[in-house]
């Protein structure tokens, strides 16, 4: 993709959270993280790539002691459509025993973080929460809800704080939505 076709991305996609509205549900996921676990002592992972930019701007709003680490599974692979759950990194933290919090960018079909949840009660996590910085409101059954969700997004493909459309655009602090074709 060249520039021109990047930037044309972005130029033809509908905002669908500004900023502002971003950064207020990430304070709104502090404050209810804290209540539910303050006392637990968790372990908190991001997924990555895409929690990288949620898990950046929520962990210096969680004041309660926690460990941090990632780890790294994807169905996308630079596409926009999901496939097999690829696992690449697995955490570099002792899982077995602990109180998890798994941070994501987004709940879409729930495969994923199904997945993740699954691998880590079977590497001994004591409990897993979840919280996902947007759910897609995509009418599907999902195998998984997250205990704490930050805002609600169409049933279109999304991509800023985090999210990517073909690999790009993960950096910006506004929630986009690509143009229907």
């Amino acid at each position: 993709m060249t520039l021109f076709e990047a930037q044309q991305l972005l130029d033809t996609a509908e905002c669908v959270a500004s900023e502002e509205t971003v950064q207020a549900v990430i304070n709104r996921l502090a404050g209810d993280i804290a209540h539910a676990l303050a006392g637990e002592f968790p372990l908190v992972l991001a997924v990555m790539g895409g929690a990288v930019v949620f898990a950046g701007q929520l962990l210096p709003r969680l004041a309660f002691p926690l460990e941090f680490d990632y780890l790294h599974v994807t169905r996308y692979r630079g596409k926009t459509r999901g496939g097999e759950v690829e696992w690449r990194v697995l955490p570099g933290q002792n899982v077995a025993g602990r109180n998890v919090l798994v941070l994501d960018d987004i709940l879409d079909e729930g495969e994923t973080l199904a997945a993740i949840r699954d691998k880590l009660v079977h590497m001994g996590a004591t409990r897993v929460w979840s919280a996902v910085l947007t759910n897609k409101d995509n009418g599907l059954a999902k195998p998984i809800r997250a205990d704490f969700v930050g805002l609600d997004v169409p049933n279109r493909y999304v991509f800023g704080c985090g999210m990517d459309a073909y690999g790009l655009w993960r950096n910006l602090p506004a929630i986009y939505a690509l143009k229907d074709k």
